[in-house]
């Protein structure tokens, strides 16, 4: 079982955002991007987590990943996040449109300090980059990280390093199957999850 119950958002869907009418629309999580690289901080972040909270919706955060030393965007990512606390955290693996994209080295080195600092492995959200760099090959450290595939199509492909995704954005909100938009927001991307609404709570449960 599926449900289609989360979205991930940042500055750039805009600054009027209605979280009520969101959740009223059957969304329950929100995952907002947070960082990019050593230095860049989303200028929505914290004003649409105090919105969605007040909605009583889930909160999670992303970092957007560059070419640059995983560690110090690790440690960025969390400056920027604050209180991590009830925050599901994610690292955002895909080509960086705008320069040095992330290695899977550093992708390891982001992802272990997020656990050395919260106890908790982030998510790792992911699409044809990842199985590219992949092969079919596996990555012990990246396989501690439940996955979050992109594919916009009728199916998600799983790279063999993990058995299942996790959750799944099969759209952009104009790219992939319907629906695309959501009551309060408009188009945007959405995401399933590989279970029931009480299974993506415990997975909230489990962060920092």
């Amino acid at each position: 079982m599926a449900i289609n119950a989360v979205i991930d958002i940042s500055h750039h869907n805009g600054t009027r955002l209605d979280f009520v009418k969101a959740k009223a629309d059957g969304i329950l999580g929100v995952i907002h991007k947070a960082s990019q690289g050593q230095t860049n901080i989303d200028p929505m972040y914290r004003t649409n987590r105090a919105r969605a909270r007040a909605a009583g919706l889930l909160w999670g955060a992303y970092h957007f990943a560059t070419g640059s030393d995983g560690v110090k965007q690790a440690v960025h990512f969390l400056n920027a996040v604050g209180d991590p606390t009830d925050t599901l955290l994610v690292l955002d693996f895909e080509p960086n449109p705008s320069g040095p994209s992330m290695s899977l080295e550093e992708a390891r080195a982001f992802n272990t300090h997020i656990f050395e600092q919260t106890g908790q492995w982030p998510g790792l959200y992911a699409g044809h980059y990842l199985k590219e760099q992949l092969g079919a090959g596996a990555d012990a450290v990246l396989a501690k990280s439940w996955l979050w595939i992109a594919q916009y199509g009728p199916t998600a492909v799983v790279p063999p390093n993990w058995q299942t995704w996790t959750m799944w954005q099969y759209t952009d909100g104009a790219v992939g199957p319907q629906p695309h938009v959501v009551k309060g927001i408009g188009r945007c991307d959405r995401d399933k999850f590989n279970g029931t609404e009480a299974q993506l709570r415990r997975l909230w449960e489990a962060a920092p």
